[in-house]
């Protein structure tokens, strides 16, 4: 039977709906184990980390994001039935996207939507190709945390790499007590100052930044993955791919392992209090599409924010004639802090799905 592509997950499972300008966003969640204590006030623990923050990377667009759960809960605990979270739209202006309907924006959806739906395609604010959707991911996400935390997994994302700039090597004590001291989401400071002033002088020149966000699981117990074809870092990447802006996707040394030995990239195993594990993780806590124990490490290429107010080439649909466009609204300068906690929320969903699959959360909760 054929499945719409807006259904991610096996078990436990994540049905988007809404647009950018529509009248909500939101998820939802089937396979959700009954038993789990969640509330509204859980939900909006998350989302507050996808708002805006006051920085020169973030739009002007301010959503209070309320989060509103629907059904699914009785006196606050899970019932085994689907979750429906929603957050509704209020400060949407499709003013600017009525001007440019039949002339598609360069780097964004609204060509390939535009053929593949005949032109019926919500075009205000990319529609459901739109970061907006990112909302609903990142509910989900925090029911997902919610249950792998009472299994003692955690995950944690932090940007590494905006434009030219990388942050220094960190440890995972730095990442929790440094990253969300700025609204970078950055764990080196210095390299968070300069990652600033990069994205204010591309803002100037009417511009736009991307970069690299990297993604921790820990406490991933060995095991999970469904190979061959639901394997670990096959359903991590498809749901890190499914986030807008994602254009690159690497575990562990990722490409690096194209320059490295085979005595080089092996991770050799050792005994250490009475468990097994590798003195090194250049497989990222994957082996043969089966994590084995150690923690699961992702980076994720970001691409820049492709409304941008320079002038771009681009053609009317219409009219078939070339022309071009300067893109006016209210974007972010730069996507990579805003997509933490949604790389973040599709890790943490991907694992509980597998972790279910796999019989090590159980469908009642006690």
């Amino acid at each position: 039977m054929y499945q719409m592509g807006n259904i991610l997950g096996k078990l436990f499972t994540i049905t988007s709906f809404g647009e950018s300008h529509g009248k909500c966003i939101g998820v939802i969640i089937g396979g959700c184990p009954a038993g789990l204590t969640i509330s509204e006030d859980d939900i909006q623990e998350e989302l507050e980390k996808r708002k805006p923050q006051k920085s020169p990377a973030s739009t002007t667009r301010t959503e209070e994001d309320k989060a509103e759960i629907l059904s699914g809960t009785m006196d606050g605990i899970t019932t085994g039935a689907p979750l429906c979270l929603i957050v509704s739209n209020k400060d949407a202006d499709s003013e600017a996207y009525e001007q440019m309907r039949y002339l598609p924006r360069p780097g964004h959806a609204d060509y390939t939507a535009f053929v593949k739906y005949g032109g019926f395609n919500d075009y205000r604010g990319g529609g459901i190709f739109s970061g907006r959707t990112t909302a609903g991911l990142v509910m989900a996400g925090a029911v997902a945390k919610k249950i792998i935390n009472r299994f003692g997994i955690e995950i944690i994302a932090h940007t590494v790499q905006i434009g030219n700039i990388k942050a220094r090597a960190t440890n995972i004590n730095m990442i929790r007590e440094e990253a969300a001291k700025n609204p970078l989401n950055c764990a080196d400071p210095l390299a968070a100052e300069k990652m600033t002033v990069a994205i204010k002088k591309a803002k100037g020149e009417n511009d736009s930044l991307g970069g690299v966000v990297e993604g921790i699981a820990l406490n991933v117990p060995a095991g999970l993955g469904e190979p061959p074809f639901d394997n670990m870092d096959g359903e991590l990447a498809k749901a890190i791919m499914a986030i807008p802006a994602v254009k690159g996707v690497e575990f562990g040394a990722g490409f690096s392992v194209a320059s490295l030995k085979g005595s080089e990239n092996n991770d050799p195993f050792c005994i250490e209090d009475d468990g097994i594990i590798t003195t090194s993780n250049n497989s990222g806590g994957i082996l043969g599409g089966i994590s084995n124990g150690m923690p699961v490490i992702v980076r994720v290429a970001i691409k820049p924010t492709p409304s941008i107010a320079k002038s771009q080439a681009t053609v009317d649909i219409r009219t078939r004639e070339n022309t071009t466009l300067s893109i006016k609204g209210r974007h972010d300068a730069c996507l990579v802090p805003r997509a933490v906690v949604v790389i973040e929320s599709m890790m943490a969903i991907t694992i509980c799905d597998l972790a279910i699959r796999s019989g090590i959360i159980p469908r009642v909760i006690k």
